[in-house]
């Protein structure tokens, strides 16, 4: 009885506590870093980038301190990832944020919206992030971004893309976008298929509150490689989306 009354006081304050750091962290305890950076780095989206790394491995790292009933593991096989395009299903929102602590050199497909929103919307820009929605696709700025990939993958950073586009409700994986595919075969780029687990049970979709009582075991795993042959007159993206749907699916059961 106890414990039905305390635990949601403890979601509450956990979950509050995560937030407000995750605020603050852009808004005052990163900002001079983030300024100093724009004014006076001669490679200011890589350092934006490494920001970013930092600022969300210090919210994993409160994280696991706050909340030592989960347990994460994270193969070294995807840690060590560099030059890739990354998919990987979607379960939570915690997904891309994790994926942004793991790697300094990042970039990934965000929603529009966000990058109207005042302070991050600013940061994802400087970042090189790419905006997802539709209107925006044959922009100056985003087709320069897109041509410049093959360039940043060359140098070690990664792109990671979510291609269901939305959390899944049921753990089921959704229905893919093309983008992310058309971007690989633009850069003739390997896709690394990745698989996570467990982030809805920490964080579930459409719920406010982390749910901090249930023991947790989170996994982030390399499911395999896929290297199509671009320059094949047998390459079908369709066929590409396929395959790595099923390689997806085979994997995460596992």
């Amino acid at each position: 009885m106890f414990s039905a009354l305390i635990r949601p006081i403890l979601d509450f304050t956990i979950t509050l506590t995560l937030w407000v750091y995750y605020l603050l962290g852009y808004l005052l305890f990163f900002s001079p870093f983030y300024l100093s950076a724009f004014f006076f780095s001669s490679r200011r989206e890589e350092a934006f980038q490494k920001l970013n790394c930092l600022l969300h491995r210090c919210f994993f790292s409160v994280l696991r301190t706050i909340v030592p009933g989960v347990k994460w593991h994270v193969s070294e096989e995807v840690s060590s990832l560099r030059s890739s395009i990354i998919i990987a299903n979607h379960l939570s929102f915690l997904d891309p944020i994790l994926f942004v602590s793991l790697f300094e050199k990042q970039k990934t497909i965000a929603n529009s919206g966000y990058f109207r929103l005042p302070v991050f919307g600013w940061i994802l820009k400087t970042s090189g992030y790419i905006p997802s929605a539709a209107d925006t696709l044959f922009t100056e700025d985003l087709m320069n971004q897109i041509k410049n990939l093959t360039a940043y993958l060359s140098s070690g950073g990664n792109l990671f893309v979510f291609p269901e586009g939305t959390r899944s409700r049921n753990g089921r994986i959704g229905p893919f976008d093309k983008g992310v595919f058309r971007i690989a075969r633009l850069c003739r780029a390997p896709i690394k298929v990745v698989i996570i687990r467990n982030t809805d049970k920490l964080y579930p979709p459409g719920k406010a509150l982390f749910d901090t009582g249930a023991r947790n075991v989170i996994e982030v795993e390399l499911a395999g490689s896929l290297e199509p042959d671009y320059e094949s007159d047998s390459f079908s993206l369709s066929g590409l989306m396929t395959e790595a749907r099923s390689l997806m699916e085979r994997n995460m059961n596992r």
